[in-house]
């Protein structure tokens, strides 16, 4: 079992009025499911949330939110994709962020008020070739990663902190007892995060497709829903080792 600790926010990267913040994460109970990493872009005292999670984690969700800014300065909530441990905690956030806009694939935007979120909703609808959201002045780039491993999926660069999410691409499974946030040991980290790519994704023809957008990209950290934070030459060095995987997904399968 893991040590019971509370890990407070932390600043990945950027400074003063422009920050990339991981939220935190409590290990008391591994978090009741699966550990997951939510983000906070702030940008001149407006918020957006990145994958804020499931049920269980709202709580810690809303505090480490809260002593950042104003929960009525978060602008935008963004979802990666529709699993339920992205989107779970809806009809919490709605509660407590009442001026955020809902970024979610044009796919998904029509099961969410299956979470039991109708009134207020107020969603934008991603296209799939991806767009540009507004956050008080910068603009956040929603990158198509389609079948990554959702069929409406995105990713999202920030290009102030030049910080990609990447939601579930980059994601590991640690052995018990075992968790870090940033990757330190790349090779040890790749035994964490091989078999599920290979699982997960669709096929190799999407992954490269996604690869093609964010190659251009000028980035210092790639940062997952999952596992821990590619920072430095290390974000290159997974691009570079997603290039070279071969068969995965369907490709495997059949």
């Amino acid at each position: 079992m893991v040590s019971r600790k509370l890990h407070r926010p932390l600043t990945v990267a950027g400074e003063g009025d422009h920050r990339f913040i991981w939220l935190g994460l409590d290990e008391a109970d591994m978090e009741k499911g699966i550990l997951a990493n939510q983000y906070l872009v702030i940008h001149n005292g407006e918020a957006m949330l990145l994958d804020p999670g499931g049920y269980f984690v709202f709580q810690r969700v809303l505090q480490a939110v809260s002593e950042i800014v104003d929960p009525a300065n978060v602008k935008g909530i963004f979802y990666s994709h529709q699993d339920p441990d992205v989107v779970g905690s809806l009809n919490l956030l709605l509660d407590f962020f009442p001026n955020a806009k809902i970024y979610v694939s044009a796919l998904w935007s029509r099961f969410l008020p299956h979470l039991g979120a109708i009134a207020n909703l107020d969603i934008v609808e991603i296209p799939d070739e991806g767009m540009n959201i507004d956050l008080g002045g910068v603009s956040l780039q929603a990158i198509p990663a389609h079948f990554l491993h959702s069929p409406g999926n995105f990713t999202l660069y920030d290009p102030e902190t030049k910080v990609l999410f990447s939601g579930d691409i980059g994601a590991a499974v640690f052995p018990e007892n075992e968790w870090y946030l940033f990757v330190e040991d790349f090779e040890k980290h790749l035994a964490y995060i091989e078999g599920f790519h290979k699982r997960y994704l669709c096929c190799k023809k999407a992954l490269d497709a996604w690869l093609s957008r964010v190659r251009g990209l000028e980035l210092e950290a790639v940062a997952p829903q999952h596992g821990a934070i590619f920072q430095g030459e290390k974000a290159g060095r997974f691009l570079d080792w997603l290039s070279k995987l071969g068969k995965i997904g369907v490709d495997l399968i059949y």
